[in-house]
């Protein structure tokens, strides 16, 4: 029976990803067009399948860090618990971006989801360096994301007075 963790910790990530794909998908076609945005941006279509490959990723090393500490334990607390972290500050970015329109806080937040990704592949190396290895193209991701962020935060002031 040891695929359903194996299912179940691979899909985990996904849910998250189809609640923000809701949000995005509506804000994409209104929101979104009428901010200033960098010439160099990926295009909107490369995201779905950009983040199904990451979550995909992600989950799987989660399972395999899992599976190689025996479950929820005691030695899995710090790298399953900053893999939770980061995969509640990944879900919590959507909402913040496209559905409060919020780019500051959404830039403060990415960078928070970052750091808190480098920090579960540090835990995740000695333990399982395949895992760590899945991790890489997120962490890749995340950097132009956040490069990304921050030029919309700055070439969209808020008219309310950002700061």
């Amino acid at each position: 029976m040891m695929w359903i963790p194996l299912l179940s910790l691979t899909a985990l990530p996904h849910v998250g990803g189809i609640f923000g794909g809701l949000i995005t998908r509506k804000e994409v076609k209104s929101w979104y067009t009428t901010i200033n945005k960098p010439s160099w941006r990926p295009p909107n279509a490369a995201f779905p399948i950009v983040w199904t490959t990451l979550y995909t990723g992600m989950g799987y090393g989660s399972y395999l860090v899992w599976k190689e500490l025996g479950g929820f334990t005691q030695d899995s607390l710090v790298p399953l618990g900053l893999y939770g972290m980061q995969l509640a500050l990944n879900w919590a970015w959507t909402p913040i971006f496209f559905g409060a329109h919020n780019i500051k806080l959404a830039m403060i937040e990415i960078v928070m989801l970052t750091g808190t990704v480098a920090a579960t592949m540090v835990s995740w190396y000695p333990i399982s360096r395949t895992a760590t290895l899945l991790m890489v193209p997120y962490l890749a991701w995340l950097c132009l994301a956040t490069s990304l962020n921050y030029c919309i935060w700055r070439d969209n002031p808020d008219p309310k007075k950002d700061d």
